[in-house]
């Protein structure tokens, strides 16, 4: 049974507001989890957060997701890890959103 959920968030911004095509990222994000679990499932949503300087920035994300075994995550969460925090810094993020089983982390 696949009951661990695992998603990353992919922001459409460079330097924290500057649109961007995304369109690498996602790919590479898909063909990641694709690999370490053997699919993926990706939407596009609306994005609103707070940034360092009290700004609203709002924009449009790729969530991607995939399905996986508990002895799955345990092997892959640290390449997770690695994965966004090389993705934030790809993209010039101060971080990446990861969800874990409904719990999230900002990874920079």
């Amino acid at each position: 049974m696949l009951k661990n959920k695992v998603s990353i968030y992919i922001p459409s911004t460079i330097n924290v507001n500057q649109k961007t095509d995304n369109k690498k990222q996602v790919n590479d994000t898909c063909v990641f989890l694709s690999g370490l679990y053997g699919g993926c499932t990706s939407f596009n949503a609306a994005g609103c957060w707070v940034d360092k300087t009290g700004e609203l920035v709002k924009e449009n994300i790729t969530i991607i997701y995939a399905y996986c075994t508990s002895l799955q995550l345990l092997k892959s969460k640290k390449s997770i890890i690695n994965y966004c925090r090389e993705l934030c810094r790809e993209m010039s993020q101060e971080a990446i959103s990861l969800e874990i089983n409904n719990k999230l982390y900002f990874i920079d």
